[in-house]
């Protein structure tokens, strides 16, 4: 997001407010990670493999901000969202199936997600899934064709708090923290197939594609909120914004990867520990949860999962609609309106559409929210190696390409992701 340069704040409290000020696509990027796929895959995780894993979200919190630093600076300099730049620096036989892939993928998820949603909310008050499918899926279309880019933002801003429920879940619980902290310090690789599945979808739901577009694309968004409509205007940028966004930035992935932990922690030390490591979704944690740790946790569990939805649900539908619009060559915007931008809100609204259709058809796509981690997992690794490329690339960069550090930290992460993701299959192919 590109602001004047100001002189530094020389109160306490000034700093404090300016730091809130700054928080924006960053920080609703972070959140809207946390969807209901990745709560059931970190519930899956804590379930099946205890603490095990907690390693994995302090490991991933720098790679997130360096991947998703990238992605924001890519489109803070070019002025363009991620989607254009691929088209336009890659063959379009690239370019057009990492597109079609990250659309589908998403669409997929964004399904998955609105009966996640109608299930946790079936918990809660009970109305058929199908009646909860139906009103989600309406009430999140209308808002984000009706409503502003500049409302929207400021609505998905306040929706991030609903992932506090689950910080106050795992102290509810009662963890054995020692034994939390040394899992969590200390990271361990456990070599066969069902851990390193697990591992490949805590990481694709945490890395995951939607969000390197909708972080890039938004970074144009709040460019045009600003006033400044056309690439021209948009290109380029300076010091501040770039501090500016990198705070932003790491206190979305900070934020992201923390209620990952608490997650894990609090499957870990109820469902693992009692030996209930078939967990599949996280409505089935919610529920399981209700004999072992009270009424109060499984309702804050349940209760975060339609919270989150509501968050995630409209950025999945976005993300499909910025990577069409950019990659297609067709007007975009969620500061458009639909009569401006047709086929950005048809898409937006074919995605929903098709998410409803499958829970009304009873797809089963609840039970598929972890394995579409998984894919997600898989998909992400060449997606990493060109945005990494891209930030790295002066030509495309100039002098805002990525520091040798932030280069060694993309690369890094695109390795561990690819070597997970090849090790998964290698032990799947032996059957252990």
């Amino acid at each position: 997001m590109t602001t004047e340069a100001r002189a530094p704040s020389t109160t306490v409290g000034a700093r404090v407010l300016r730091f809130f000020k700054v928080l924006g696509p960053g920080l609703i990027t972070g959140a809207a990670d946390d969807d209901p796929s990745g709560i059931s895959t970190y519930s899956v995780a804590g379930a099946a493999t205890g603490f095990s894993m907690l390693w994995l979200t302090w490991i991933s919190t720098p790679m997130m901000a360096v991947i998703q630093g990238m992605c924001a600076r890519i489109s803070m300099v070019t002025g363009r969202g991620l989607a254009e730049v691929i088209r336009k620096r890659l063959p379009l036989s690239l370019a057009y199936p990492l597109a079609i892939i990250v659309i589908v993928a998403n669409t997929f998820n964004l399904g998955a997600d609105i009966g996640g949603m109608a299930a946790a909310a079936h918990l809660v008050v009970p109305l058929p899934v199908d009646a909860w499918v139906f009103f989600f899926g309406v009430a999140l279309l209308a808002s984000q064709a009706w409503l502003s880019y500049g409302m929207i933002a400021r609505i998905f801003k306040w929706l991030t708090l609903a992932l506090f429920a689950y910080v106050v879940t795992a102290f509810v619980v009662h963890p054995a923290w020692l034994q939390v902290l040394v899992q969590f310090a200390i990271p361990k690789v456990h070599l066969d197939s069902g851990w390193l599945s697990t591992m490949v979808g805590v990481l694709g739901t945490t890395i995951t594609p939607y969000l390197f577009f909708w972080q890039s694309s938004l970074m144009v968004e709040e460019e045009k909120e600003a006033g400044r409509t056309t690439v021209a205007a948009r290109r380029g940028t300076d010091r501040q914004s770039v501090k500016d966004m990198h705070t932003d930035v790491n206190t979305g992935m900070i934020y992201s990867n923390l209620v990952a932990f608490f997650i894990i922690v609090t499957t870990a030390a109820t469902l693992g520990a009692h030996g209930r490591h078939d967990i599949g979704t996280a409505q089935e944690a919610a529920e399981a949860l209700r004999p072992l740790a009270g009424n109060f946790a499984s309702l804050l569990f349940t209760l975060g999962m339609v919270g989150t939805g509501m968050l995630a649900v409209p950025v999945l539908a976005g993300s499909s609609a910025y990577v069409a619009a950019q990659t297609f060559k067709f007007r975009e915007g969620l500061g458009e309106s639909p009569a401006r931008a047709p086929r950005f809100y048809g898409i937006i609204a074919a995605g929903i559409v098709i998410g409803i259709a499958m829970n009304l058809l009873h797809v089963n796509a609840i039970r598929a929210l972890f394995w579409s981690a998984i894919l997600n997992g898989v998909a992400a690794v060449p997606l990493i190696a060109v945005i990494v490329w891209l930030a790295s690339n002066k030509n495309v960069m100039g002098e805002w390409r990525s520091s040798l550090v932030a280069r060694a930290w993309g690369w890094a992460t695109f390795a561990l992701m690819g070597a997970a993701a090849v090790g998964m299959f290698y032990f799947m192919a032996r059957g252990s």
